[in-house]
């Protein structure tokens, strides 16, 4: 029998061997997957669409052989993302920007409210609490307002304002000589006032909730003071719809914003079977979403407050202006609707 003779010959495998053999498949996969990302499928033949599969096909092959033969890293690293763009690119679900859009205000914010449902009826309670409250302090002592509402911000509408002058201050009749310029003071003060304690609510929230819970209560006070001034001057309707035209929305967006800041505290507070870093992050991003919303919303408010509010002086129109814009905003996040597909 005669004796192995050693070679020196390159083995039948080799690394060389197996590019020279396939990385022509590569390039030209590789070629049409960045055509594909920077123009979109229109930028490829009938016939290059129909070869995407079989060149994605022939790259998950070679990634096959070389794990199984143990080349070179880089070999394998390339393949792998190689054929990961490209799973993504042909299999995957690509959405556009507008597509996103569409889904985040059709599908995902309303969701996000909809799982805040607790909380906001608790938010919504607490609010209400505070209104009455102060309503019932200043209506049973005057003197309560200038503790809810700063004197330089209420614009001459507390307890010792006229009839005349507070009808005025609501778009009813003429303003006296000089307080024309003071017709937005406090709808300003109220614009900014709820816009800051809804931000403060839910950045506050991470604090158990307590702290939004206060801001909440808080931002009930100043309403109340001003609804018992002008129902104790016999306004209370007149104020109630100069109001209502943008409260019904920038008052459900605070009510909303407490209820975000709320379900992050009850998250850190009770977390269940998760850590209270992973439930508090699970709160976080139905809470971000509800946020995205109340920005939204607030913008709606300053627009009804700005414009709508002081172009519609009938009492009823505004209350109907209102009212619509209420039911608009509960139909839009809580009736039943198809879910997104996923």
């Amino acid at each position: 029998m005669d004796a192995a003779v050693p070679t020196n010959e390159t083995p039948a495998f080799s690394t060389a061997r197996f590019r020279d053999e396939r990385e022509a498949d590569w390039i030209a996969f590789d070629a049409l997957l960045t055509r594909l990302e920077r123009r979109g499928a229109k930028a490829l033949s009938s016939d290059e669409l129909l070869q995407l599969p079989l060149l994605y096909r022939a790259t998950l092959s070679s990634l096959s052989i070389a794990r199984a033969t143990s080349l070179d890293k880089a070999l394998l690293d390339h393949l792998e993302a190689l054929s990961i763009r490209g799973y993504f690119l042909i299999y995957g679900v690509r959405e556009s920007r507008l597509g996103r859009l569409k889904r985040f205000f059709l599908h995902d914010w309303p969701a996000a409210v909809r799982a805040l449902w607790k909380e906001t009826l608790i938010v919504a309670l607490i609010l209400i609490l505070g209104v009455a409250t102060s309503w019932l302090l200043v209506a049973h002592d005057p003197e309560w307002y200038f503790h809810f509402i700063p004197e330089e911000l209420s614009g001459g509408r507390d307890p010792r304002a006229s009839v005349e002058f507070l009808r005025s201050t609501i778009g009813h009749g003429k303003a006296p000589d000089g307080e024309d310029g003071m017709l937005h003071v406090f709808a300003t003060y109220l614009f900014t006032h709820n816009s800051r304690v809804s931000i403060m609510a839910f950045a506050l929230g991470f604090a158990f909730g307590v702290p939004t819970m206060i801001l909440e209560f808080y931002q009930g006070l100043s309403l109340g003071a001003m609804l018992a001034v002008f129902s104790g001057k016999g306004l209370g309707v007149e104020f109630g719809g100069w109001l209502f035209i943008h409260g019904t929305t920038e008052l459900f967006a605070a009510t909303l914003a407490g209820a975000a800041g709320l379900k992050i505290g009850t998250a850190v507070v009770f977390p269940g079977a998760r850590g209270r870093l992973d439930a508090a992050a699970a709160a976080g991003r139905t809470a971000g979403k509800v946020m995205v919303g109340v920005i939204v919303m607030l913008l709606a408010a300053g627009l009804l407050e700005g414009f709508g509010r002081q172009l519609v002086t009938d009492t009823l129109v505004r209350y109907g202006i209102g009212t619509l814009m209420l039911l608009f905003w509960l139909g839009y996040y809580y009736l039943p609707r198809r879910s997104a597909l996923p």
